[in-house]
């Protein structure tokens, strides 16, 4: 018989290999792998030709460079790349030779506003007769970068709001000119809250502090969108593209009343595919409703990543991953869109607002 003490030192032993195994980890080490058996379609090829809406890439690439470029996109299916960092003057103007002089119907390049003399009364003006000659060299949108609302000041240092009407001479040309305005206005929300335990950027605050929006240092969120909305209502002949889906990805619902009430608004995909991947059927049933109004972009170029932006948006596969942990900790399902819807996405809305693509590069 044994005795109790033997007893205890047994029932003792039997936990320590739980005690001593038990691992402490971080949550960026934790990848579990999962045991779930479903159907992989992975999709290394878009299934229609399609345009890049949000890219960037120098304009002044080594012909090298250049082609290496050219075959990823032809392996991707891409056609057609916009380059967003075209600049202005004289530099867009050489950047923009520089690429159609080797490949005239590859690339689209996009002019950018140049804010010197921003406080002078005839910068407005200035700026749009600068669009005119980006235009005249080339240029085929204006993109307007995220510093426009945020991080810009005028000669006192103070913040220049999105609906300053110093620029509505520049969307009232872009309007005349028949060219869209590609604009990129604050970040996600969650980079605007606290970096807390309920903040689901929290992995990429606590990898990228300097991402953070605190109230000390920047308006609310909502006041900054809200600038960028009134500029679309105020200047309904310009087309204007919403870069990232508006930051409004999480609530589609949100985004749909929003290009209800501003028809001249289009949105595209860019960096924000980890939001349509959770939400598969909200997701397809949007983009469905407004298929005549969504592009593709992807806004880094690494070429594997474009992998599960096909994927998600071809297939019905359920529970893969996405390919950055910091913007995704769950998993991806696929949309399953129509064909046609796809072909909107894919080129068909871009051939539409975008002037200047060759419509002969993809099927009729």
């Amino acid at each position: 018989m044994r005795s109790p003490i033997r007893a205890l030192l047994l029932i003792a032993i039997s936990f320590v290999p739980f005690a001593v195994c038990a691992q402490e980890m971080t949550f960026e080490e934790y990848e579990p792998k999962s045991t779930l058996v479903v159907p992989e379609h992975r999709v290394t090829r878009a299934k229609y030709p399609f345009i890049d809406v949000h890219n960037h890439q120098s304009l002044t690439p080594s012909t090298q460079t250049l082609e290496r470029l050219v075959q990823e996109m032809d392996a991707l299916n891409m056609r057609v790349m916009v380059n967003l960092s075209g600049n202005s003057g004289e530099a867009l103007a050489r950047g923009v030779q520089n690429l159609k002089d080797v490949h005239p119907k590859r690339f689209i390049v996009f002019a950018n506003l140049n804010f010197t003399g921003i406080d002078e009364p005839s910068y407005g003006e200035r700026a749009a007769a600068q669009i005119v000659q980006d235009v005249k060299n080339g240029a085929q949108g204006l993109k307007i970068f995220k510093n426009l609302g945020m991080t810009l000041k005028d000669g006192q240092g103070q913040r220049i709001p999105v609906d300053d009407p110093r620029f509505d001479p520049i969307w009232r040309k872009c309007g005349e000119l028949g060219i869209p305005v590609l604009i990129h206005t604050a970040e996600p929300a969650t980079f605007f809250q606290a970096h807390d335990k309920f903040n689901e950027r929290w992995l990429e605050l606590k990898q990228f502090p300097q991402r953070a929006r605190p109230p000390d240092q920047y308006p609310p969120w909502e006041q900054i969108i809200g600038e960028q909305h009134r500029v679309f209502a105020r200047h309904p002949k310009t087309k204007f593209i919403n870069a990232h889906l508006g930051w409004l990805s999480g609530d589609l619902r949100r985004l749909g009343r929003l290009m209800d009430e501003l028809p001249n608004m289009y949105t595209e995909i860019g960096a924000v595919l980890a939001e349509l991947g959770r939400q598969p059927r909200s997701a397809r049933e949007w983009f469905i409703r407004y298929q005549d109004r969504v592009m593709f972009g992807k806004d880094t170029w690494a070429p594997a990543e474009y992998h599960v932006y096909f994927r998600v948006l071809e297939t019905a596969d359920e529970y893969f991953d996405y390919y950055r942990k910091r913007h995704a900790f769950w998993k991806m399902y696929g949309l399953d869109l129509p064909d046609e819807v796809l072909k909107k996405l894919y080129y068909k809305n871009a051939l539409r607002v975008i002037p200047g693509i060759d419509p002969t590069n993809f099927p009729q």
